[in-house]
């Protein structure tokens, strides 16, 4: 078989198969980006909560210490929510929720995860309440 036919036939193979190709490789991209998104959000919940279950910690201090770790991977559009509103000396449980659309915690278009919401929520008790 003649090399200069062969060269036609290599062309339109790449040409079929590098879409594919690409395809997968956006894909695993996509799909490597939202879980570091989940791992980053369970990291923020708990180390939110760790900060407001300490004595005399306000709502402030949680939000605060939960988006500072979210701003590591760039995650700063996120809705942190802290159950009570008023974290007092009697308080026995602090509840922290992290709300994250995937569609702004992504690289480029989203196209497997378009209009889904991370949302995630962690409590620990306070320490000294029994």
């Amino acid at each position: 078989m003649n090399m200069e036919n062969r060269k036609g036939a290599v062309l339109v193979e790449f040409a079929l198969t590098v879409g594919l190709v690409f395809f997968f490789f956006f894909a695993a991209l996509e799909f490597c980006r939202v879980s570091m998104i989940r791992h980053s959000i369970e990291h923020a919940l708990y180390e939110g909560a760790r900060a407001g279950i300490i004595p005399g910690a306000t709502v402030s201090d949680v939000q605060n210490r939960a988006r500072s770790v979210l701003r590591t991977v760039g995650l700063g559009s996120t809705t942190v929510e802290v159950t009570p509103s008023v974290l007092t000396t009697t308080t026995r449980e602090v509840s922290v929720r992290i709300r994250l659309p995937l569609d702004q915690g992504l690289y480029g278009p989203a196209f497997f995860f378009r209009g889904r919401t991370l949302d995630r929520t962690l409590s620990m008790q306070r320490e000294g309440s029994n």
